[in-house]
């Protein structure tokens, strides 16, 4: 089930699924360590009546949103069968590692009854099965979860009297489902302590009279021991957990309400979801300065793994969309992040951990008995391109000259040495989609692109020599992408060269990443013809037989395809398959398209298109805001991980082009109020 809120503080993140329930708790990094794994889930239900219903039975109509100004949940589960109804307002404390649920409990029928409200948790901490123990702890009459260094307090109060029921057992083991079972009578066991795969439960009882409410508290504190634990418990109960949620409120409120935006012609719908698509990009950076993929652990792929981690390219597009939308702080915690990553010859290597460790990768080492390096160069470029942007906002000189011998000169001089001496462009090394080895067109524009970057930042801190040889290079690498990469019988750019001796081997795939790449990274000026040929040709091909509006990455693209058995037959030398679908919808590649129609607009007309790509991404978020990777190309069903950070900056970064278009001819002055 895809994740329909996430809630994070840099250290302790939590994901909520369609029923509001846990799936995923982080901590201490977000992304890293999670303690609930997704096949895990920390259960809500109601007793009443001699009757246990959770919210993920039957019977319950429960619908998820995001806030409009805080990064917090709103949440109406309601039972007509039961005659129940729960709101919540769940906040990961931004102060400390608190997850704080406040449960408004109505009695909606027209008789007096008690109620019972449960809460069920099942760990899997360390992310490891087995040894863990769960105990009740009457000092701070909480249930208490941990392993090694990781400590997880619970505890819940209803109209301000703390929860009355408790048991601790076994889930999932020798024959053991679950302490949860033991609710089904409305009375707990009350025992007191379990090891192995141990759960446990909480109880929180009250009579309510016909259509009374009744306020309840739930708040989890994340520590790295048991005195820890206590100590934060200590300070929550002090300041209260109402407390906790409104300041925690508050800070969200003032951070998205730091500039006062114009959004003309933006619809409500348009102008919520870039504000919580701004929420959730934060949402997903650590402490430590890393920005995750995706933090939603539902999609195992190859290896059950996950996207929960820091690939360099969707963190560049992350920090990049926060410094245009006036945080520069998370971009210049990710450029620290960088410089403890960026190995001593200055390229990045495929994905990192939230910690700066090396990530799995599917990428050699050797290939055909012959070294290569194992890298997507465009991580490496994008780093470089987000530096200097963020330098463009900060103007932070000091912070620039630090991070100029750790970072610049070092990544700028290997994407310069980094070169077939031949063509000028860049050696192989595997495309943005992690598919491909070879010279793609977007990663030698994104070269392009950076080492413009790196001569810009050179040029402003006085380092001529430096700022000459890497403009030369630049030069050489955009001339030899628009000699060797650009198709002009077919108005396309290739996806990719491979380059061996004196041989040219050519990748005719039509990939909307060529053209974008071009525009984007400055290769070419929107306007020129060859790249109005270009989107124009790959726009007309990528859109054949996509029902559900929106473009794929390129032509035959299977990803999350071949489980349907429709996919788009093998890719032609022409380029178009010439029937079937080319691949499922992308958010990112259809907002790359907006950049591009916006950087076109000469009338607030030409912007209507753009307008109506902003639609088509609203209409497939999630209520709360959540958008996915990509789309069925029949039904528009939501696909792959969801939330995506990557898609969230996307949309942040489209409407701020458009917001600056609007500057730039004169239709709507002050749109943008950041610097």
């Amino acid at each position: 089930m895809a994740r329909s809120i996430i809630l994070s503080n840099g250290e302790l993140a939590v994901a909520l699924d369609g029923n509001g329930l846990v799936r995923d708790l982080y901590y201490p990094h977000v992304g890293y360590e999670n303690h609930v794994s997704g096949h895990y889930v920390h259960r809500v239900g109601v007793w009443v009546e001699g009757k246990m219903s959770w919210l993920a039975d039957p019977g319950w109509d429960i619908q998820i949103e995001c806030e409009e100004d805080a990064l917090s949940s709103r949440i109406l589960a309601r039972n007509q069968f039961l005659d129940v109804q729960l709101t919540f307002k769940d906040i990961v404390y931004n102060e400390k590692p608190v997850f704080v649920r406040r449960v408004t409990v109505q009695n909606t029928s027209d008789r007096p009854r008690e109620i019972k409200l449960y809460f069920s948790h099942q760990f899997e901490i360390y992310k490891s099965p087995g040894s863990d123990t769960a105990f009740f702890e009457p000092m701070t009459h909480a249930l208490v979860h941990y392993k090694g260094q990781r400590v997880f307090l619970i505890t819940a109060t209803i109209e301000g009297t703390d929860f009355q029921d408790y048991a601790t057992g076994l889930a999932d083991f020798q024959g053991h489902e679950g302490s949860h079972k033991d609710a089904d009578d409305g009375v707990l066991s009350k025992n007191p302590i379990e090891h192995g795969p141990a759960d446990s439960i909480l109880g929180l009882y009250a009579q309510y009279d016909p259509g009374e409410s009744k306020i309840a508290y739930y708040t989890l504190h994340a520590a790295h021991s048991i005195a820890e634990a206590q100590v934060l418990y200590a300070y929550v109960k002090q300041k209260s957990a109402q407390h906790i949620l409104r300041t925690a409120s508050d800070y969200w409120r003032a951070w998205s309400s730091a500039y006062e935006w114009k959004f003309y012609k933006l619809s409500d719908e348009q102008v919520s979801l870039f504000k919580k698509s701004l929420f959730f990009v934060r949402a997903h950076v650590d402490n430590e300065g890393g920005i995750l993929a995706s933090i939603d652990s539902d999609m195992l792929q190859h290896g059950l793994d996950t996207y929960s981690y820091v690939w360099m390219r969707d963190a560049s597009y992350s920090a990049m969309a926060l410094d245009a939308a006036g945080d520069g702080n998370v971009a210049k915690h990710f450029f620290e992040f960088c410089q403890s990553t960026v190995t001593n010859d200055g390229y990045f290597l495929h994905k990192y951990l939230p910690d700066g460790s090396f990530g799995s990768s599917w990428h050699p080492w050797i290939l055909n008995d012959t070294y290569q390096l194992p890298i997507q160069e465009d991580e490496t470029a994008l780093v470089l391109i987000a530096l200097e942007r963020h330098y463009r906002h900060s103007r932070d000189l000091e912070f620039l000259e630090r991070v100029f011998s750790s970072l610049v000169d070092r990544m700028a001089d290997f994407m310069v040495n980094y070169r077939d001496p031949k063509t000028g462009l860049p050696n192989a090394s595997y495309d943005l989609w992690e598919e491909k080895r070879g010279t793609s067109t977007y990663t030698a524009s994104a070269v392009y692109g950076a080492l413009m970057a790196a001569a810009s930042i050179a040029k402003t801190l006085g380092k001529q020599h430096h700022e000459t040889r890497w403009r030369d290079a630049a030069s050489s690498v955009a001339s030899a992408t628009m000699s060797i990469l650009w198709d002009e019988k077919r108005g396309v750019f290739y996806k990719m060269v491979h380059l061996e001796g004196e041989k040219v081997a050519y990748d005719q795939t039509i990939d909307i990443s060529s053209a974008y790449g071009v525009f984007a990274f400055g290769v070419l000026p929107a306007d020129d013809s060859r790249l109005v040929r270009a989107f124009e040709n790959t726009v007309r091909v990528l859109s054949e037989g996509v029902e559900a509006g929106g473009f794929p990455r390129y032509e035959g693209d299977q990803y999350y395809r071949n489980r349907f058995g429709d996919i788009a037959p093998a890719v032609s030398n022409t380029g178009a398959s010439g029937h079937g679908i080319a691949g499922n919808p992308w958010i990112v590649t259809t907002l790359w398209y907006a950049e591009y129609l916006i950087a076109r607009a000469k009338t607030d007309a030409d912007l209507d298109a753009v307008r109506k790509i902003f639609d088509w991404v609203v209409k497939h978020a999630l209520r709360s805001g959540v958008i996915p990777e990509q789309l069925d190309a029949k039904t528009g069903e939501p696909l792959s991980a969801m939330p995506l950070a990557w898609s969230h900056s996307g949309y942040v970064q489209a409407v701020i082009m458009y917001l600056n278009r609007l500057e730039e001819l004169g239709i709507c002055v002050g749109c943008n109020p950041v610097p």
